[in-house]
């Protein structure tokens, strides 16, 4: 009687225990994924029948889902290369859906209002690079809308120091890695081709740190300015920003950046983005070093 007893009330604490277990602590599941999914067709479905009553807040609206949808997407890519994702990175997501369709139907929050932020992102003053810094960096490899899919690794390498005071924090050189989240091709339907990609760790000093970041705009270089001869295999991308590289020209023609980072040729094309494609990209989390 006395071993059934111990044995019942062994069980009840470990019940306890796991039930206290903060749900912050916790990872996405395959479950989630689901939910997330039916809570965008339903913020879809809001969005389409606000349209007949105000189609500037429903294209507005549109677009933000849209980029709510790749952040999905990115979400579920991490999930299948089995990293872990917080659960609070789930319900902030939710959260902003939830937002969305709010406003769509004139629930809650103000139409003209902008989209709450995101629960989970850290305060921008703790942190070493704040959430909205823009980073210029050069691609080392090629890609294509007509190639690329869903899951293909991408590398870039940050062109100038990002500093604090006399403090480098990003050196130029670092490595960022990403991937690819969407690809669209350019068919007779489609007419453009498109892909989206999103940046998700920072290599300094040879520590990987783990970052959010979204393609802003693609710029098109100036180019080598007649010395490419002089940039030794060792030389580094300090030695090349030093003078040898020429500046921006501007944006790339023929490339239009939407929400969440998409990459869209206008000219009915395919995406085509040669290795050395300078990308400005944007935190949408900030850099903790520490």
């Amino acid at each position: 009687m006395n071993t059934v007893k111990t044995a019942l009330q062994i069980g009840l604490m470990l019940f306890v225990v796991g039930a206290a277990r903060p749900v912050a602590a916790q990872n996405m599941t395959s479950v989630d994924v689901e939910r997330l999914q039916d809570a965008i067709t339903d913020a879809t479905r809001d969005v389409s029948s606000l349209q007949s009553r105000d189609a500037a807040l429903a294209s507005q609206l549109q677009k933000e889902l849209e980029g709510l949808h790749d952040e999905s997407i990115y979400l579920r890519v991490k999930m299948r290369k089995n990293e872990a994702v917080p659960r609070t990175e789930y319900f902030a997501l939710r959260d902003q859906i939830d937002t969305v369709r709010s406003r769509a139907r004139r629930e809650g929050p103000s139409a003209a209002s902008p989209p709450a932020a995101p629960a989970a992102r850290p305060a921008a003053s703790s942190m070493d690079v704040p959430v909205g810094t823009e980073l210029d960096v050069r691609l080392t490899g090629s890609l294509s809308s007509s190639t690329a899919l869903v899951e293909d690794r991408v590398e870039a390498t940050t062109l100038v120091d990002v500093q604090s005071g006399a403090r480098t924090i990003v050196p130029a050189g670092s490595v960022l890695r990403g991937l690819v989240s969407s690809v669209t091709r350019a068919t007779r339907v489609e007419r453009k081709g498109a892909l989206t990609l999103v940046f998700d760790q920072v290599t300094i000093g040879g520590r990987a740190y783990p970052i959010r970041a979204t393609v802003t705009q693609a710029l098109e270089s100036a180019g080598v300015r007649g010395e490419a001869s002089k940039i030794g295999a060792g030389a580094g991308v300090g030695a090349i920003i030093g003078g040898i590289l020429g500046g921006f020209k501007g944006a790339m023609a023929g490339i239009l950046i939407g929400g969440g980072g998409t990459i869209a040729a206008t000219d009915g094309k395919d995406v085509e983005l040669a290795a050395g494609t300078v990308l400005r990209i944007r935190l949408d989390s900030g850099l903790d070093l520490r």
